[in-house]
Protein backbone atom coordinates (compact mmCIF):
# COMPACT_ATOMS: atom_id res chain seq x y z
CA UNK A 1 0.00 0.00 0.00
CA UNK A 2 2.96 2.20 1.04
CA UNK A 3 4.44 1.66 -2.73
CA UNK A 4 1.23 2.92 -4.24
CA UNK A 5 0.58 5.85 -1.89
CA UNK A 6 4.11 6.89 -3.20
CA UNK A 7 3.14 6.51 -6.60
CA UNK A 8 -0.18 7.61 -6.63
CA UNK A 9 0.11 10.78 -4.60
CA UNK A 10 2.58 12.27 -6.75
CA UNK A 11 0.43 11.34 -10.01
CA UNK A 12 -2.53 13.07 -8.38
CA UNK A 13 -0.65 16.01 -7.69
CA UNK A 14 0.68 16.32 -11.11
CA UNK A 15 -2.49 16.06 -12.88
CA UNK A 16 -3.99 18.19 -10.25
CA UNK A 17 -1.20 20.72 -10.66
CA UNK A 18 -1.53 21.15 -14.29
CA UNK A 19 -5.26 21.52 -14.18
CA UNK A 20 -4.90 24.42 -12.07
CA UNK A 21 -2.53 26.18 -14.46
CA UNK A 22 -4.97 26.38 -17.50
CA UNK A 23 -6.05 30.03 -18.39
CA UNK A 24 -9.65 30.55 -18.80
CA UNK A 25 -8.26 34.28 -20.60
CA UNK A 26 -8.78 33.40 -24.62
CA UNK A 27 -5.23 33.22 -26.23
CA UNK A 28 -4.42 35.20 -29.13
CA UNK A 29 -4.00 33.43 -32.18
CA UNK A 30 -1.46 36.45 -34.13
CA UNK A 31 -1.05 33.95 -37.24
CA UNK A 32 -4.61 33.85 -38.26
CA UNK A 33 -4.85 37.60 -37.26
CA UNK A 34 -1.99 38.10 -39.89
CA UNK A 35 -4.19 35.66 -42.56
CA UNK A 36 -6.99 37.50 -42.32
CA UNK A 37 -5.63 40.75 -43.07
CA UNK A 38 -3.30 39.35 -45.99
CA UNK A 39 -7.13 37.88 -46.65
CA UNK A 40 -8.77 41.78 -46.50
CA UNK A 41 -6.01 42.90 -48.72
CA UNK A 42 -6.18 40.61 -51.55
CA UNK A 43 -9.98 41.61 -51.32
CA UNK A 44 -8.93 44.76 -52.56
CA UNK A 45 -7.50 43.45 -55.37
CA UNK A 46 -9.76 40.57 -56.25
CA UNK A 47 -13.06 42.40 -55.85
CA UNK A 48 -14.36 39.13 -54.53
CA UNK A 49 -16.67 41.20 -51.91
CA UNK A 50 -18.84 38.23 -50.77
CA UNK A 51 -15.46 37.01 -48.82
CA UNK A 52 -15.75 39.98 -46.39
CA UNK A 53 -18.20 38.04 -45.07
CA UNK A 54 -15.63 35.77 -43.16
CA UNK A 55 -13.30 38.24 -42.48
CA UNK A 56 -15.06 41.31 -41.03
CA UNK A 57 -17.06 41.94 -38.34
CA UNK A 58 -20.57 43.36 -38.25
CA UNK A 59 -20.20 45.75 -36.04
CA UNK A 60 -16.97 46.75 -38.38
CA UNK A 61 -15.54 50.38 -37.90
CA UNK A 62 -13.30 51.74 -40.56
CA UNK A 63 -11.56 55.04 -40.11
CA UNK A 64 -9.35 57.19 -42.10
CA UNK A 65 -7.16 59.88 -42.19
CA UNK A 66 -9.15 63.29 -43.71
CA UNK A 67 -12.19 62.12 -41.77
CA UNK A 68 -13.82 59.13 -44.10
CA UNK A 69 -15.53 56.51 -42.46
CA UNK A 70 -17.33 53.20 -43.03
CA UNK A 71 -19.20 50.83 -40.95
CA UNK A 72 -20.24 47.12 -40.85
CA UNK A 73 -19.87 44.54 -43.83
CA UNK A 74 -22.18 46.46 -46.07
CA UNK A 75 -20.07 49.68 -45.84
CA UNK A 76 -16.61 47.63 -46.45
CA UNK A 77 -18.10 46.34 -49.34
CA UNK A 78 -19.29 49.53 -50.91
CA UNK A 79 -16.02 51.07 -50.49
CA UNK A 80 -14.05 48.06 -52.01
CA UNK A 81 -16.71 48.20 -55.35
CA UNK A 82 -16.36 52.29 -55.36
CA UNK A 83 -12.42 51.22 -55.82
CA UNK A 84 -12.78 48.67 -57.77
CA UNK A 85 -15.17 50.97 -60.23
CA UNK A 86 -12.42 54.17 -60.08
CA UNK A 87 -9.69 52.05 -60.53
CA UNK A 88 -10.54 48.51 -62.47
CA UNK A 89 -7.10 47.11 -61.94
CA UNK A 90 -6.87 48.08 -58.19
CA UNK A 91 -3.62 46.31 -56.55
CA UNK A 92 -2.74 46.06 -53.10
CA UNK A 93 0.68 44.20 -52.13
CA UNK A 94 1.63 44.34 -48.22
CA UNK A 95 5.21 45.59 -47.61
CA UNK A 96 5.36 45.21 -44.01
CA UNK A 97 3.30 43.31 -41.50
CA UNK A 98 3.25 43.53 -38.26
CA UNK A 99 1.21 41.86 -35.14
CA UNK A 100 1.10 41.97 -31.73
CA UNK A 101 -1.68 40.66 -29.22
CA UNK A 102 -4.92 41.50 -31.30
CA UNK A 103 -3.94 44.18 -33.67
CA UNK A 104 -2.04 44.02 -37.06
CA UNK A 105 -0.22 46.97 -39.02
CA UNK A 106 0.60 46.79 -42.88
CA UNK A 107 2.34 49.12 -44.84
CA UNK A 108 1.77 48.36 -48.53
CA UNK A 109 2.37 49.52 -51.96
CA UNK A 110 -1.35 50.05 -53.80
CA UNK A 111 -1.53 50.87 -57.79
CA UNK A 112 -3.83 51.22 -60.02
CA UNK A 113 -5.79 53.14 -63.25
CA UNK A 114 -8.15 55.88 -62.87
CA UNK A 115 -10.91 54.74 -65.38
CA UNK A 116 -13.80 55.82 -63.48
CA UNK A 117 -15.03 58.63 -60.94
CA UNK A 118 -13.28 59.01 -57.65
CA UNK A 119 -13.92 61.54 -55.23
CA UNK A 120 -15.09 64.02 -57.85
CA UNK A 121 -12.26 63.70 -60.38
CA UNK A 122 -13.83 62.02 -63.36
CA UNK A 123 -11.69 59.25 -65.38
CA UNK A 124 -8.34 60.44 -66.17
CA UNK A 125 -6.55 56.93 -67.14
CA UNK A 126 -3.56 58.22 -65.31
CA UNK A 127 -1.62 55.37 -63.40
CA UNK A 128 -1.51 55.87 -59.71
CA UNK A 129 1.24 54.91 -57.09
CA UNK A 130 0.82 55.21 -53.95
CA UNK A 131 2.02 53.82 -50.06
CA UNK A 132 -0.73 53.03 -47.43
CA UNK A 133 -0.60 51.78 -43.84
CA UNK A 134 -3.64 50.13 -42.24
CA UNK A 135 -3.78 49.02 -37.92
CA UNK A 136 -6.31 46.45 -37.55
CA UNK A 137 -7.76 45.48 -34.67
CA UNK A 138 -9.44 41.95 -34.20
CA UNK A 139 -11.58 39.63 -32.17
CA UNK A 140 -12.31 36.35 -32.66
CA UNK A 141 -10.89 35.83 -36.28
CA UNK A 142 -12.50 38.98 -37.85
CA UNK A 143 -11.57 42.62 -38.32
CA UNK A 144 -13.25 44.71 -35.81
CA UNK A 145 -11.58 48.33 -36.88
CA UNK A 146 -9.28 49.72 -39.12
CA UNK A 147 -7.38 52.69 -38.71
CA UNK A 148 -6.66 54.00 -42.56
CA UNK A 149 -3.02 56.61 -43.39
CA UNK A 150 -3.27 56.76 -47.25
CA UNK A 151 -1.52 59.39 -49.63
CA UNK A 152 -4.40 61.49 -50.78
CA UNK A 153 -2.61 64.16 -52.07
CA UNK A 154 -0.25 62.01 -54.27
CA UNK A 155 -2.71 60.30 -55.36
CA UNK A 156 -4.91 63.12 -56.34
CA UNK A 157 -1.89 64.68 -58.32
CA UNK A 158 -1.63 61.61 -59.70
CA UNK A 159 -5.16 61.29 -61.18
CA UNK A 160 -5.12 65.23 -62.36
CA UNK A 161 -1.70 64.71 -63.72
CA UNK A 162 -1.65 65.65 -67.87
CA UNK A 163 -0.94 62.76 -69.31
CA UNK A 164 2.09 61.77 -71.47
CA UNK A 165 0.07 60.28 -73.84
CA UNK A 166 -2.24 63.54 -74.73
CA UNK A 167 -1.06 66.45 -77.04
Amino acid sequence: MKNIKRFILPYLSLIISSLGCTSTSKKVDIDKNISVVRKYHEIWANGKVEDLDKIIAPDFKGHFIGGFEYQGIEGAKNSVLETKKAFPDWKEEIVDIIAQDNKVVTRYHSTGTQLGNWDGIDATGNKVDIYEASIYRLKDGKIVEQWGFWDEINLKKQMTAKSNHSK
